[in-house]
């Protein structure tokens, strides 16, 4: 495995693949149950004003994985970028149930 995690801050090796499954809890504890209609995004940048994001991943509800391919980090610079991950209800509500993650992405010989 090339990648750790540790709270909101993920390290991976460019250019590799990374699973994760996302687990959202409410201000209680208690997990939340996707719904349909219900949509779940990874967004990541270098610095939390860039205007577009360099990585925008949906992760599936019926599974919740989170998935970078290696296209999805090739190019990048070695170094710290910033994410989130926001859950849109079918209502249109919006939470950010992942706010100022750190994505590390570290070098790699080939």
């Amino acid at each position: 495995m090339s990648f750790s995690i540790n709270g909101t801050t993920i390290s991976m090796t460019r250019g590799d693949t990374m699973k994760a499954y996302i687990t959202i809890t409410d201000t209680s504890g208690s997990e939340y149950t996707m719904q349909d209609g219900d949509t779940l995004r990874f967004a990541a940048k270098k610095y939390y004003a860039d205007e577009e994001p360099l990585i925008l991943k949906d992760i599936p509800s019926d599974s919740l994985m989170l998935t970078l391919e290696p296209a999805d980090t090739k190019e990048l610079d070695f170094g710290s970028y910033v994410y989130d991950i926001e859950l849109t209800t079918s209502e249109g509500e919006v939470s950010t149930v992942v706010p100022k993650g750190t994505l590390t992405i570290t070098e790699e010989v080939y």
